[in-house]
């Protein structure tokens, strides 16, 4: 019996899927279906079971990510939802931490709390900071609340009380009340969602997985149920923001941690690659059909966080969105994808997105009724995409309509014709990625030199080149697959699953037994959750405490055995946090005494061996059987000239092939562009290496 694997990623504007089966890999992209994402699943999944040959039978696994989440609480979509939290702090959501994201900003706009303050019930009870109760849970005022919640038809409920990260007993009493007199409400619990100090983080982390709760557990039902009448009886995960995979009963309760679950599949694709290759230092470039995200590797991990902004207000402002206290893998996303509309503003100036054409209707040149030029118009009218062989064939694109489009609202407010105002949109388009990739590095300390790029999704073999130019980074891979990497990178992923509580410790009055206590039952419920999906696979486990020195604001990570801990161990976790420290910010704070706020255990199975694959050498000369299977004008966008650029198809090359530049190397779901200046080749996995020529 064939046991295939199976990866789908719902994006913006495409819906990719990979199957994996006997050693063979076979993937597909279809436009999303907005109003019901599952649709585009099934219509995806008829295709690739076919292209492959196989039956609904044969899957063994189903591996799922998508931007569902993100979407309903950006576009507001999600349901009505109401936040119980202690007298006198029902205005935390909206409060914040009275920090301005524009500090001369006189108009500045603030995100909206996703509860309306009329839905912000306040009930009496108080804990301490050390979980002592000081003031009873008055449960006849939670009970009063039921005729207001039925009144205002409530769909979901967060409960956020002071310290219940401390001592839950008042916020379980809180949903068991509610529960009884509700019972298909789903409530949320701070302690459960996000159980670490900082209530404005924690309560807009509960709400919003309180307001997406609802939408994300019908979705899910809806397709494991389509996917099950189909015939697939495999197990279905989910891929969650921190680069683990779930279960679907744990993603219905939770649905926040999926909130960038697409993206943290391109990370884990590019580490992959990273190790295979050895190239350790990397950075990912994927950029899909509504947007852009670029992720720093280093030693073949990503970046990982603990915080992330949505729906922020002041485009790519940092401190304009709504605060996520969720595991998730560090990387900046700007609106800079395939689907991203072009405009001229009020002052003269080429603008790109962030708002984007996504799958419906559309850039003009998909013929589907959109009228406003996006990034792929710019593309075919410079010449890169071949209208007849677009999306390998199965799409063709209306060039005469990009055209159209382009002189409209781009070229005719400019004086500029359609090809000088694609090659502008272009321009602007690789520097906001390329901004944003510098800004990356420089908030994480971190520079480009000796790194590679890894380019994928749909547009990030396109520009890749260029960007890697604007940064200063002379290598570019384009693995196999790129056009759907976020969905081949789910198939890499482990099954995980990480715990946060906080325990307030400082290293002069550290109590080991009290540490040890919470690891241990940290450590259980991790590995509970791994257990249902991991089918008895080995599993390693990683420890981080969140550390800070007294007074400080923010904590940084620092690793802890992942053992019980002795008093021995003591001085060299403090010796690890001012190693950190000064790898941080240069020096140390001395004399000044060391506090951890919280603790972090990730269980994780552990990922398969891999053997390195070396990039072709030097050595590696030109192949004369790498012919060029036609020639195609295209407009440079460095210099502006139109010349005939070779055009290879990539099924056809093998391994110790160079191609020099300019060229494009075409496949079904992307085409790979070879600049002026840059030399093409294939490595001995058949992944595209672009080395630019340096005097």
């Amino acid at each position: 019996m064939v046991s295939a694997r199976l990866a789908v990623d719902i994006g913006g504007t495409f819906t990719d899927l990979a199957i994996e089966h006997a050693g063979q890999r076979t993937t597909t992209k279809v436009l999303t279906t907005q109003s019901a994402p599952e649709q585009g699943v099934m219509a995806g999944m008829r295709a690739i079971l076919k292209t492959a040959g196989l039956q609904p039978a044969d899957i063994a696994i189903v591996i799922h990510g998508t931007t569902l989440a993100t979407n309903a609480i950006i576009e507001r979509k999600g349901a009505r939802t109401a936040l119980i939290t202690t007298e006198g702090f029902r205005d935390v959501l909206a409060m914040g931490n009275e920090s301005r994201y524009d500090q001369y900003d006189l108009n500045i706009a603030l995100p909206e709390p996703l509860v309306p303050r009329h839905l912000r019930l306040p009930v009496p009870e108080r804990l301490d900071n050390e979980g002592r109760v000081l003031r009873p849970l008055d449960e006849d005022a939670v009970r009063a609340l039921v005729p207001v919640l039925k009144r205002e038809a409530v769909e979901s409920i967060a409960v956020g009380l002071l310290h219940g990260f401390v001592n839950s007993m008042h916020e379980h009493r809180v949903r068991t009340i509610l529960a009884a007199a509700l019972p298909d409400v789903p409530v949320s619990l701070s302690s459960e969602v996000s159980p670490e100090m900082r209530e404005w983080e924690r309560f807009s982390t509960t709400a919003a997985n309180a307001y997406v709760q609802p939408l994300m557990a019908r979705y899910l039902r809806r397709l494991e149920a389509d996917l099950r009448d189909m015939g697939v009886a495999a197990p279905i995960f989910l891929m969650m923001s921190g680069g683990g995979l779930t279960t679907i009963e744990t993603a219905c309760r939770f649905p926040i941690r999926l909130v960038e679950s697409g993206p943290a599949g391109g990370a884990i694709f590019s580490a992959h690659i990273a190790r295979q290759c050895g190239v350790e230092n990397v950075l990912s470039f994927d950029m899909g059909g509504t947007t852009a995200k670029i992720c720093l590797i280093d030693a073949y991990k990503p970046q990982t966080a603990r915080t992330f902004e949505v729906a922020r207000v002041g485009r790519f402002r940092k401190g304009s969105g709504l605060p996520l206290r969720i595991p998730v893998i560090e990387m900046v996303e700007i609106g800079a994808g395939g689907g991203s509309i072009a405009h001229v503003d009020s002052m003269g100036r080429i603008g790109v997105g962030p708002e984007s054409a996504g799958a419906d209707p559309g850039p003009a040149c998909y013929g589907r009724g959109g009228t406003q030029p996006a990034v792929t118009d710019a593309n075919l009218a410079l010449g890169r995409y071949d209208p007849a062989r677009f999306a390998g064939g199965t799409m063709k694109l209306d060039a005469d309509a990009a055209h159209a489009a382009l002189v409209e609202h781009v070229g005719g407010k400019l004086g500029l014709d359609a090809a000088m105002a694609a090659l502008g949109v272009i321009e602007m388009v690789d520097e906001n990625m390329a901004n944003a990739a510098r800004v990356h590095a420089i908030e994480s300390g971190k520079t480009y030199d000796g790194r590679t790029l890894i380019a994928f999704g749909g547009g990030g073999p396109v520009h890749g080149c260029r960007v890697a130019e604007k940064i200063g980074i002379n290598r570019v891979l384009v693995p196999s697959g790129a056009g759907v990497g976020s969905a081949i990178g789910f198939l890499r992923a482990p099954v995980g699953y990480e715990v946060v509580r906080s325990l307030y410790q400082r290293f002069s009055t550290f109590d080991v037994e009290a540490v040890n206590a919470l690891l241990e039952e940290m450590e259980a419920e991790a590995l509970r959750v791994v257990a249902e999906g991991s089918f008895g696979a080995p599993t390693r486990q990683n420890r981080i405490a969140y550390m800070r020195y007294v007074g400080q604001g923010h904590e940084i990570p620092v690793a802890l055995p992942a053992r019980v801990l002795g008093e021995e161990d003591v001085a060299e976790i403090r010796a690890a946090y001012d190693a950190e420290y000064i790898r941080f910010y240069d020096r140390p704070v001395p004399g000044s005494d060391v506090e951890i706020m919280s603790y972090a255990v990730m269980v994780a199975t552990v990922p398969e061996d891999l053997e390195d694959v070396p990039l072709p050498g030097e050595a590696a000369l030109f192949v004369p059987d790498a012919e060029p299977v036609r020639t195609q004008a295209v407009r440079d966008t460095v210099t502006g000239e139109v010349s005939q650029w070779a055009i290879y198809d990539r099924a056809s090359l093998k391994p110790g092939v160079r191609l020099p530049g300019p060229a494009i190397i075409a496949e079904d779901e992307t085409s790979t562009l070879i600049g002026p200046g840059w030399t093409g080749g294939i490595n001995g996995l058949g992944y595209i290496e672009l080395v630019k020529e340096t005097a």
